[in-house]
């Protein structure tokens, strides 16, 4: 029989990322009895091809002829004794110590092809055999931990860039500078095509869970350290202005926490705003020292941040959001709004409920035209960002992540404020300042002045959001402020009796109008509030993109909701949204509602005249962004490897935009970045068009919607130039 490494691999948590062309092609996979088998590379023995047998054979390989160990030095299947357990473990492949051929040197393990079982494998193999340092692997993904001793005699561990070479000493690699460049081609991101939260998850059982400090807090500063760290590396002129600074080295733990220390100052001098005056570091030297070790070999500039929007996601979100229903929004999903509403660059774009600012942030991206790079943006880009974009939210946490993110892309003045929305008679004055230049202007005098007073009306041209859904809102004074919280019945326009109201309600558009009902109710659901909100910051002709629950759209008790949309803007679509969008943290089924707000003057660019009766375009995502386990699905090329886009970024498999124009995107952008590199282009376009060739066809529904828009001629679509 034939065996394929997909087939031995299929459904296993193992992979091969780590190794490269040549390692693989030195397997030799044959039959024996009907099953497939490989004879090891270092003792010649005949082993069962199962999954961590590949891996473990092809790091065999790398350890013979990349490390050049000899065989006499490698072991597999070796006893550890665990304490006094008398029966041994066994460690996957132990290198032995150069002087002393009975002492573990380095131990690798692959039997644990989960992350957190095989991190506390290792450590519990170094505690109980001495060794310098530890390996694990599933072949996707690679920790290297050294032990060490703090200088009170504890143990502690801290991840390395690498092993030492047969020739080299473990001070060898610990005391290695790496430059910029030498950063992006290390970027653990890519290379083991890991993610910025499973290293988080690994710092919480290894430091931050008994450390004594908030882990949000102190990772997010040692994140904004990094940040600053690639930004200043990257615009440095010189060679030796181009080194990181940002790393573990051999260094004392003291000298490692003064040099982050350092950066995270420089970093809030350069990006100010998203920290209070006086904040520092507080995680102890030695837990500095392990966290920075981790965090070392992951480059964190990427096209869009997305790698530290998901690790603060996932740091955040059950203790500042869970309990109020609101999760962060799939940045597919954001994608898919931004390019559906396609906000203008002269355009002033909000969102009210606003996370950490991932529908403003892609916002900017898709008015710049292109993507973020660590040399920050040009003065054109600033000015966009700090002029145009506006955020508030009521989280503490997500206005940090939210400040910091915005500052950081556009690298000035970030208008985002902690605030309730719901609740304008409680904003302080920096926010009533910074928002009161965004009120309408009416004709009338009093009106103006009241309008100033209540912050009521604004006039944004976009409003992207996705409001908390959990709970209800009962502070009275919010209350009296709604229309949508009063009590409203039903009724039928042909059960009026008198002939006059009948008439005035003649050319409506639905036989069911709403009348108030007496008292006001005591308490009336957020998300409802914040579609009436919404409306109010929305300037005539403006337009609207807000996930709420499916129920809205077809729930009985919700038809006044429906009523109220439908008397103050045009519904330009609706996309029911795969139950699995919000996982791991609801399940709720949700749709996006599309809204342009009524406009009747035909001389505005925003012309939406008031109609009766119009076309609404409906899609269905049905090819779900995540999981059932609230993962990422990607493609897959034919080995079931995850395809990268032309960033080295995986690409998430859905139908809500066609990434195909993403591709074609950035390699027009990187044609002209690679002007002078032909070599490098000419890998660039042969993996472009692989990508083309692999990735399926599928009707999308950002494209199919401006098709619609076209047809339809909605006055903010325009036809494209070419």
């Amino acid at each position: 029989m034939t065996y394929t490494l997909a087939d031995i691999l299929q459904n296993t948590s193992y992979d091969l990322n780590i190794f490269n062309a040549e390692e693989i092609a030195a397997l030799e996979i044959y039959d024996k009895k009907g099953k497939p088998y490989i004879k090891d590379f270092a003792d010649k023995k005949e082993r069962p091809a199962k999954p961590e047998e590949i891996v473990r054979q092809l790091y065999i390989y790398r350890l013979l002829n990349t490390y050049k160990y000899p065989p006499s030095r490698i072991a597999i299947e070796h006893g550890v004794q665990m304490g006094h357990d008398i029966h041994d473990k066994r460690a996957d492949i132990v290198i032995f110590d150069k002087d002393d051929p009975k002492a573990a040197y380095i131990i690798i393990e692959v039997k644990k092809p989960k992350r957190k079982d095989g991190v506390e494998q290792l450590k519990s193999y170094c505690t109980s055999t001495g060794a310098v340092a530890a390996v694990w692997t599933n072949g996707g993904a690679e920790v290297i931990m050294r032990r060490e001793q703090t200088y009170h005699g504890a143990t502690t561990y801290v991840e390395l860039s690498d092993i030492p070479r047969a020739d080299q000493t473990m001070r060898d690699v610990i005391g290695q500078r790496v430059t910029i460049d030498e950063l992006e081609r290390r970027n653990k991101l890519v290379t083991e095509k890991t993610t910025l939260t499973e290293i988080i998850k690994d710092l919480e059982n290894l430091v931050l869970a008994n450390a004594g400090v908030d882990a949000f807090e102190e990772i997010f500063k040692l994140v904004y350290a990094k940040l600053y760290d690639e930004y200043r590396a990257s615009n440095g002129e010189k060679e030796k202005d181009r080194y990181v600074e940002f790393r573990a080295d051999s260094e004392s733990d003291t000298q490692i926490y003064d040099r982050i220390s350092q950066l995270f100052e420089d970093a809030k001098d350069e990006w100010k705003g998203a920290f209070l005056k006086g904040e520092k570091i507080d995680l102890p030297p030695e837990a500095l020292r392990t966290c920075v070790s981790f965090l070392q070999d992951v480059k964190l500039f990427n096209s869009n941040l997305h790698v530290i929007d998901d690790a603060f996601e996932y740091l955040s979100v059950e203790v500042a959001k869970g309990n109020k229903g609101q999760y962060f929004t799939p940045r597919p999903i954001i994608d898919m709004c931004v390019k559906m509403l396609d906000p203008k660059p002269t355009e002033y774009v909000i969102d009210t409920a606003a996370g950490s600012c991932g529908f403003t942030f892609h916002t900017i991206f898709h008015v710049w035209g292109g993507e973020l790079t660590a040399k920050g943006p040009t003065q054109k880009q600033r000015d966009y960002a700090s002029k145009y974009v506006y955020g508030l939210d009521f989280d503490a946490r997500s206005v940090k992540i939210a400040k910091a993110l915005n500052l950081i892309a556009g690298d000035g003045r970030t208008n985002v404020f902690r605030v309730n929305t719901l609740a304008p008679h409680t904003w302080g004055e920096e926010e009533r300042v910074a928002l009161r230049r965004m009120l309408r202007e009416f004709d009338s005098a009093p009106q103006n002045k009241d309008n100033r007073e209540k912050l009521r009306d604004f006039d944004f041209d976009v409003v992207m959001t996705n409001p908390p859904f959990a709970g209800d809102v009962s502070d009275g004074r919010i209350l009296a402020q709604y229309e949508l919280a009063k009590g409203w019945k039903g009724v039928d326009i042909e059960s009026l009796t008198d002939e006059a109201e009948r008439e005035k309600y003649r050319d409506s558009w639905s036989r069911l109008i709403f009348q108030e009902a007496g008292k006001r109710p005591d308490r009336a659901s957020r998300d409802i509030l914040f579609v009436e909100r919404n409306l109010q910051f929305l300037k005539p002709g403006g337009r609207m993109a807000i996930v709420l629950p499916q129920g809205r759209f077809n729930n009985v008790s919700d038809a006044r909701l429906r009523s109220y949309i439908a008397e103050h803007a045009r519904i330009l679509a609706v996309v029911g949204l795969h139950g699995n969008s919000f996982k791991p943290h609801t399940g709720t089924k949700t749709s996006v509602l599309f809204l342009q707000k009524w406009q009747d003057n035909p001389k505005d660019k925003n012309y939406c005249p008031r109609v009766n009766d119009y076309p609404i375009f409906f899609a269905v995502n049905s090819e779900p962004v995540k999981d059932n386990s609230g993962d990422y699905i990607h493609y897959m090329d034919e080995n079931g490897q995850n395809l990268l886009d032309l960033y080295g970024h995986e690409i998430v498999s859905h139908d809500l935009y066609d990434v195909r124009v993403v591709l074609k995107n950035q390699m027009s952008k990187k044609r002209e970045a690679l002007k002078s590199e032909p070599a490098a282009l000419v890998l660039l376009e042969d993996h472009y068009k692989k990508l083309l060739e692999t990735l399926p066809q599928r009707q999308t529904i950002a494209e199919a919607f401006r098709e619609f828009a076209l047809k339809h001629k909605f006055s903010f679509i325009e036809e494209d130039e070419n």
